[in-house]
Parts: C-alpha cells; sequence; structure tokens
C-alpha cells in the first residue's frame, strides 16, 4: 500500500505515456507477462489468453511507444518502463486483480474511473463478483435495496434514474440519514423533482459506472460496450479498505466533474 501512496502523490507527474500503459486491461496484461521475463506470441498468448490478433495490435501500440522491442523473436519490456512500473504501478498487483474480475471488466466501460482510482485497486482486492442470471432479473437491485436498508451514511453515483433505489435512498433522508447524489446530467432533473436529498450535484457524460458506498459496504457496476447497463453483475465488498476505496473514487469524481 506504500508503493500505492507513492504513486498517488507523484501521479500528475507521471508521463502520459505510462497513463496509456494503464489504460487497458489488454496492454495491462501484457506488460504484466513481459515484467516477469521477455516472450515470444505463443507465450503471450498462453498466459495472457488473448487472441494473437490482440496480442499483435498492442504490441505494435507498446512498440510504437517504445515500451517494448522485439529481439530473436522475443519481446522484452524497455528498461526506463520496467523501473517505472516496478516503482509506481505496482503492475503484477493490479493486473491479478484485473484477472480476477476480467468477467466484469471485458466488454464493459471501465475509462470513466478516475486514474488515482484506478492506482489504488489493491484495495478491493477481497471483493466478491455478485451475479444473476435471467431468471431473477431484480436480484441486483434487490441487493442494492438490501443494503441500503441500515446505512447511516450513503454516497451515490448513479448514470440512471431507478425508482425503487430512489424511494429507498428518500426513505433514508427521512430517517435523517446523510445521502449524498451524484447524478447523470441526462437524469438530474428527475432527481431534483423526486429525490429528497439535500446534496445533489450532476456530471457529463454517458456510461459511465454506478457507485454506492454505505458506513458498511461499497457496491461498483459497470456499463457494457454497447451502452446498457449490466443488471447481472455487481463488484461487492464489506471490507474497510474497500469502503475506503469506492469513498475516495466518490471523491476523485466529484473532484474532476465540478
Amino acid at each position: 500500500m506504500n508503493e500505492n501512496k507513492n504513486y498517488l502523490k507523484n501521479y500528475d507527474f507521471v508521463s502520459e505515456d505510462v497513463k496509456f500503459a494503464a489504460n487497458s486491461i489488454i496492454r495491462l496484461r501484457i506488460l504484466a507477462a513481459l515484467f516477469e521475463k521477455p516472450q515470444n506470441m505463443k507465450d503471450l498468448s498462453d498466459l495472457t489468453k488473448l487472441s494473437y490478433s490482440s496480442i499483435s495490435s498492442t504490441i505494435h501500440g507498446l512498440e510504437l511507444k517504445d515500451f517494448v522491442y522485439r529481439e530473436s523473436n522475443k519481446y522484452y519490456l524497455s528498461n526506463s518502463l520496467r523501473v517505472i512500473m516496478g516503482h509506481v504501478l505496482e503492475l503484477k498487483e493490479v493486473v491479478n486483480l484485473l484477472n480476477r474480475f476480467f468477467n466484469i471488466i471485458e466488454g464493459h466501460v471501465v475509462r470513466m474511473i478516475p486514474k488515482k482510482s484506478v492506482a489504488e485497486m489493491s484495495m478491493i482486492s477481497n471483493s466478491k463478483l455478485l451475479e444473476s442470471g435471467g431468471i431473477d432479473a431484480y436480484k441486483i437491485f434487490n441487493y442494492i435495496g438490501d443494503a441500503l436498508i441500515d446505512a447511516d451514511k450513503v454516497r451515490c453515483i448513479l448514470p440512471f434514474y431507478q425508482l425503487d433505489l430512489n424511494k429507498q435512498l428518500n426513505y433514508l433522508v427521512r430517517k435523517e440519514r446523510y445521502v449524498e447524489i451524484i447524478a447523470s446530467h441526462e437524469v438530474f432533473e428527475i432527481y431534483e423533482e423526486k429525490s429528497e436529498s439535500k446534496y445533489l450535484s450532476s456530471f457529463k457524460g454517458k456510461n459511465n459506472f454506478l457507485l454506492i458506498v454505505t458506513d458498511r459496504m461499497m457496491i461498483l457496476g459497470l456499463f457494457k460496450e454497447n451502452g446498457h447497463f449490466d443488471q447481472n453483475r455487481l463488484l461487492t465488498s464489506k471490507n474497510g479498505d474497500a469502503i475506503k476505496w469506492a469513498n475516495n473514487l466518490f471523491k476523485n469524481f466529484k473532484k474532476k466533474n465540478k
């Protein structure tokens, strides 16, 4: 965690090239493999479970950035990037975490999550993936409702309006619990009319993410690349570090969208 803290302190001074390297699950997987040792195409495919075409196009981009170089049919991580990654990104830990949650991350929009929060993702390593099949279409929202019942404090990033969720939040407001909402500008007028929270603000942008963090739990939901919210998967945790991560994500996002 100390290395993550150092990364956050120095984040604004890290080159755009390094931010580029950290902003893709595919790039991170390939860099993680090369971080261990030089690899050829077959090795990379076996280790990352990615197709040759994905690896080839990604490697080409990394070569253009001078992140990797080829020698005797093997790809090597450049010394400069190896030093940076080893000291400020905790590459292996981040990639291992993303691999655990790959079935929620792959095909989903994650670029709207502030990079400062990406740097702290080791804090949610104990999170669980809640999945629902087509049989129980309301399982996800029922779970969210149950999580809010006894909450004393709630912070939400809400990219859409959901009637039952808003009713639950209003119930907490009437019980004099703290409820803060950052809603998409596309539905902000609805929240202004329907929400009883005194703490309302908005953000611009589509296909963001759903975040609900209480004093006891954090819940994160993502959009698919096709623009639809994934109602079948949520990352959840009652771990103290995960709750801290979610609160930091809320603060980072709020600051970014002022």
